[in-house]
């Protein structure tokens, strides 16, 4: 089978491992972009419910990322231990949970209290999943290869794989036209859903880590002694492990960026589509032009990182990274000198905007991958806390995908957005122009504040040369 596949010029581990990313890529980008509009505008939710189910979201978006990082790290149940069968095992349930946001538990009148706890199961099911499936593929990329070049091919793989995926949310735009024709919606979710489910199933059945055969060695030696003595003492572990990470410079360094771009993807991902309807008006960019605007943003990210391999290699991920907060701060500053009435360049800010902040994000499992190996030498580990470094980064960044769309929508309301939604239904003209202002210095300053904020954290980051030096261990 594998020679097959090289007759091809396709990796075999490479394609695996990116079949995870292009099943996930589907239903992410269309959860994370409709489910706001969703339950603002059509299941009518109150400001007072959307905020608690944020709150629970963002409490058990922290939890879950340490918690089953700290399971698939140190668990002997295979299916916690082996990265391949956390993915086979949790892509099922991972796939159904998407679908739950899509059909409303019952006819929803506006401000009830059912939408706001269909809010909350939704989001909470949906992480959940997403966080045990993608901790495990995560790790794996650490785990595959030390090797800098094999790491940037998993990250081309992962790149094409994540294209194909986004391309989802400009088929589903074109196919609900905007969500408007919502039975046409409902029924393409689940056919991304079944679609999905399949591909990371694939990865489930195919993918290997390097560590793999180590843990069956150690599960074949352990006795029911040692297994309660290491039960028993789980908790001291956990805070041990745990401290170890977090005194990390670098690690602090990466969190705190990570956060602030954590923020800015929710920021752009569920309001983009509203701002864009109200912003720029129908007559300057038609329905299909939005769609492909919206499709665009998530599209072409992966498009400008398959062809930054070779800047990669040369001038490694740190400069990259630096140069994309520097260059979204002086686009935010130019924007805000044109003015709101520039409509299609308001267009391309927004999309350029989405495409760097996804292009950036989607770089960042290398200096993740490189304070992993850098804490398997430091402290002699046997294998890597892959799972416990990628959900410690998740406890600290994970909030941020709540509060964005929080603050957002306090902002928004106090202008009067509640009452406002529907452009088209805008009776007081003086109102909806103070929203619209106000919706503009939000995408304009947002930006240029994060951006400038990121440069500060990111610049006494220490790891800048593993592109240029030689794998820290020997892949076996």
């Amino acid at each position: 089978m594998v020679r097959k596949w090289m007759n091809f010029g396709i990796n075999h581990a490479a394609f695996a491992y990116a079949m995870t990313t292009l099943g996930s890529a589907m239903i992410n980008n269309i959860f994370s972009f409709y489910y706001v509009k969703l339950f603002l505008n059509k299941y009518s939710i109150s400001e007072g419910a959307f905020h608690q189910s944020q709150v629970v979201y963002m409490v058990w978006n922290a939890v879950n990322d340490p918690l089953f990082g700290y399971l698939q790290d140190n668990s002997r149940a295979p299916c916690c231990s082996h990265r391949r069968l956390s993915i086979l095992y949790g892509a099922p349930l991972y796939s159904l949970a998407f679908l739950i946001a899509w059909f409303p538990w019952r006819s929803y009148s506006p401000d009830d209290w059912l939408s706001g706890l269909h809010l909350t199961v939704a989001l909470c099911a949906f992480d959940g999943m997403l966080t045990f499936v993608l901790l495990a593929q995560c790790a794996l990329f650490a785990e595959i290869s030390g090797h800098h070049q094999n790491r940037l091919r998993l990250i081309k793989y992962n790149q094409v794989a994540s294209l194909i995926g986004s391309s989802s949310v400009l088929f589903c735009g074109m196919v609900s036209t905007n969500m408007e024709n919502f039975q046409a919606f409902q029924a393409f979710t689940v056919l991304v859903a079944v679609i999905s489910c399949i591909c990371m199933m694939y990865t489930g059945m195919h993918s290997e880590s390097r560590f793999d055969n180590k843990i069956s060695e150690a599960d074949a030696q352990a006795s029911a002694n040692q297994t309660a003595r290491q039960t028993a003492c789980s908790f001291a572990m956990l805070k041990s492990l745990t401290w170890q990470i977090l005194t990390n410079r670098d690690f602090q360094l990466f969190v705190t960026m990570n956060f602030f771009q954590v923020f800015m993807l929710a920021f752009f991902n569920n309001f983009t589509m509203i701002f864009t309807e109200h912003l720029i008006p129908p007559d300057a960019l038609p329905s299909l032009a939005k769609s492909f605007m919206y499709g665009a943003g998530f599209i072409l990210p992966q498009l400008l990182v398959l062809s930054s391999q070779s800047l990669l290699q040369s001038l490694g991920y740190y400069k990259i990274i630096l140069f994309t907060f520097i260059f979204e701060a002086g686009l935010a500053v130019v924007m805000l000198a044109l003015g709101p009435q520039r409509y299609y360049f308001l267009a391309f800010f927004l999309t350029v905007n989405m495409v760097l902040i996804q292009a950036a994000f989607s770089l960042f499992g290398l200096p993740l991958a490189d304070i992993i190996d850098i804490d398997l030498q430091k402290y002699k580990r046997s294998s890597p806390l892959s799972s416990m470094v990628f959900g410690t980064n998740a406890l600290f960044t994970k909030p941020a995908q709540s509060l964005a769309p929080m603050i957002v929508l306090n902002v928004l309301n106090h202008f009067g957005y509640e009452g406002l939604k529907d452009v088209a239904q805008g009776s007081d003209k003086s109102a909806l122009e103070s929203l619209h202002s106000m919706m503009f210095y939000l995408v304009c300053l947002v930006p240029m504040c994060v951006a400038v904020l990121q440069v500060l954290a990111w610049r006494p980051f220490s790891i800048r040369n593993s592109h240029t030096v030689e794998p820290k261990y020997i892949d076996t």
